[in-house]
């Protein structure tokens, strides 16, 4: 792959390059040269795109996309090509598919599908056998297929000896074991954020409290067993603040959380819309204001798309019966930019990858080229069309974003919109 890039602003706080526009001449995938005016005797391909920027590619820890067995709402090659046009050059796969991504063939065949695609798939196994939680799957079988994690997608592990038992066994082979934050005998058969706002809309309540009891109860497992642990999407002021306790312990712990839940409160169900049906719920501006706190100052380690296609049948349904979760690798750059700085935004995206084994490759002469591009100062109104996943349950649909994704250039591969 040979290429010259004209004229790109460089956003990588780990580049000698940052914050200066350069071209970058790309030869056989590595970068040969960086500097201004670089000319192009070989005629090699040409990439010059107004206000151009780039920065180290994009990551995200936590995406669904159906296949094997849900290929309605979504299949591994659409997904994949979704996550390329959204600036992702690596996505961590849940196994909440059908079946269950919880054995070493399972996990061979996510890879097969995602074979010289410049988008790297990460699979997730399950940590329990089908996901239901009772006795725990093949997590050293897995890890030796490519499995990057263990867990049981928005199904928490009841049993706390099932967790002990996780952490100690994955810990021995440095397996990184995933638990999701909330005890179903609290949340019970709530539907969002238990505050006055589901009162007044006559929706039954999930607490806090259901998130925060189990995000203490791992942490101390945690404590107990040693290993490491990743708690997804957490979503309350008061998980923030449990995390960041752990944290100057050095317990081997790190946490994200879903764009949206930075972005709406629960006040956003007040029309029943089931786009905004998500789990972790939609909480309060108090929880808001706490989550963005956790992310500037490192409590919260990334910040994910939580991307879920649902199918429309079970999104056009009463809200009680609708099925939890959204679409977000299209709009995740765009959202995350009216929350944070440009520079922020970048950083937010690029990390996490070092926890799920890959490495962050900087934009350095003699690194091989991982970049996403785009244009961070295009303002526009998010519809359907800028949808390219199969199912549309967008959550910020009609939202006004800033910041549009030109592609990836990746595993030797050059997709662009």
């Amino acid at each position: 792959m040979n290429i010259l890039i004209k004229s790109a602003t460089i956003i990588d706080s780990k580049s000698e390059f940052h914050n200066t526009t350069q071209d970058l001449l790309i030869e056989k995938g590595v970068i040969s040269k960086i500097g201004n005016n670089i000319k192009n005797p070989k005629n090699y391909q040409e990439i010059a795109l107004n206000n151009l920027y780039i920065s180290p590619g994009w990551f995200d820890s936590s995406v669904c996309f159906g296949e094997p067995g849900f290929e309605e709402r979504e299949t591994i090659k659409n997904g994949l090509k979704t996550a390329a046009a959204s600036g992702f050059t690596a996505v961590a796969l849940n196994a909440n598919s059908n079946p269950v991504i919880d054995s070493n063939s399972d996990v061979t065949f996510v890879n097969s599908k995602s074979n010289n695609n410049a988008v790297t798939l990460l699979p997730i196994g399950a940590l329990t056998v089908g996901s239901k939680g009772e006795d725990l799957a093949e997590l050293y079988d897995m890890n030796s297929a490519g499995a990057v994690a263990f867990y049981d997608y928005k199904k928490p592990i009841s049993n706390p000896n099932l967790m002990k038992i996780a952490l100690q066994y994955a810990g021995n082979f440095n397996g990184l074991v995933c638990s999701f934050p909330q005890e179903n005998k609290i949340s019970g058969s709530g539907v969002m954020n238990e505050n006055i706002t589901s009162t007044t809309l006559g929706l039954k309540g999930n607490p806090a409290l259901a998130e925060e009891l189990q995000i203490a109860r791992d942490l101390f497992l945690l404590e107990y067993t040693g290993g490491k642990l990743h708690i997804p999407t957490i979503s309350t002021a008061t998980s923030v603040a449990l995390i960041r306790e752990a944290k100057k312990k050095k317990l081997d712990v790190s946490c994200s959380v879903a764009i949206h839940n930075l972005y709406y409160t629960d006040e956003a169900l007040t029309d029943f819309n089931t786009h905004f049906k998500v789990t972790p719920p939609l909480r309060t501006q108090t929880d808001i204001d706490a989550l963005i706190d956790g992310v500037k100052d490192g409590t919260i380690d990334m910040v994910t798309s939580d991307h879920n296609p649902i199918d429309v049948e079970q999104k056009k349904v009463e809200f009680d019966h609708a099925a939890y979760g959204t679409i977000g690798l299209e709009s995740a750059f765009g959202a995350l930019q009216n929350v944070f700085t440009l520079k922020k935004t970048i950083d937010l995206l690029t990390k996490g990858k070092t926890r799920f084994g890959l490495e962050n490759t900087s934009i350095n002469i003699g690194n091989t080229i991982n970049i996403t591009l785009f244009n961070p100062d295009t303002k526009y109104t998010f519809t359907k069309k800028d949808i390219i996943s199969k199912s549309k349950n967008a959550i910020f649909e009609n939202e006004i974003l800033k910041g549009k994704v030109y592609g990836i250039i990746s595993n030797n591969n050059v997709s662009l919109n």
